[in-house]
């Protein structure tokens, strides 16, 4: 068995694969989070929080701490620490796995504008609608501050970090929604327009199929690139078939 996994964590994969990894005799998981979030659930294994301190001080914790293989198991948009896990892997030669969900894809009902970032997304919404539904997160909201006409309904776990736009109305709650739950939001709010990030997954995926029944244009940020070479898996299952590949003497 792999004795020591590192978890690269804060998705609900991560915590899947935690708990499946503790089950198996002679496996150590430790599952590390960035500590953006301020009371996350319960996790199988060892629990650490914070950064490493880049793709060097990375490298150094795996040896220090003996681990034989890496998971990746973090936001699809978490570009910096996917980038430091690649090149502290391949400083150490110790493996890595990268597990992200599926992206979503459009319907032919679908009004989908995909973007390469939240700045590229700001600049679509004068021409799309003035009553914006904000579901991209608690970071990143400065790319809107600018749209001074523009009313928001931000969505997020936590409360967002500032420059906020203007006209901004937080609502805090995390998922899963219901299709039914995320229809009425939209018409109590008379959204115009749906703008996210391609997190992919279903405990969010209820507001697309809402916007598409209310004939909403939706704006869609793409996922950033994986670093080059890294062939990921979409599931938990994967991962550890994935993982025992790497077992095989």
């Amino acid at each position: 068995m792999l004795p020591h996994v590192l978890v690269l964590g804060g998705t609900t994969e991560a915590r899947e694969l935690a708990t499946a990894l503790t089950g198996r005799p002679g496996t150590r998981v430790t599952t590390s989070l960035a500590g953006r979030v301020s009371r996350p659930g319960a996790l199988a294994g060892d629990v650490r929080v914070g950064g490493f301190g880049g793709a060097e001080g990375l490298a150094a914790w795996l040896r220090e701490r003996r681990v034989d293989v890496v998971v990746d198991a973090t936001h699809p948009f978490a570009a910096t620490i996917t980038a430091n896990a690649a090149r502290a892997a391949a400083t150490t030669g110790i493996p890595l796995v990268v597990l992200r969900r599926p992206g979503w894809r459009p319907g032919p009902e679908d009004r989908w504008h995909p973007v390469v970032s939240p700045e590229a997304a700001a600049g679509l919404l004068p021409r799309l609608g003035h009553r914006v539904f904000l579901t991209t997160g608690r970071l990143g909201l400065a790319a809107f501050a600018h749209l001074t006409r523009t009313r928001f309904l931000v969505r997020s776990v936590e409360p967002p970090e500032p420059p906020l736009p203007a006209q901004t109305r937080v609502l805090l709650a995390r998922g899963p929604f219901t299709v039914a739950d995320e229809t009425a939001l939209l018409r109590d709010h008379r959204i115009e327009v749906l703008v996210t990030k391609d997190s992919g997954g279903a405990a969010t995926s209820a507001k697309l199929t809402a916007a598409r029944d209310l004939g909403l244009p939706v704006v869609v940020v793409r996922r950033p690139p994986l670093p080059a070479g890294i062939t990921p898996v979409g599931d938990v299952p994967s991962a550890l078939r994935r993982l025992d590949t790497l077992d095989r003497p």
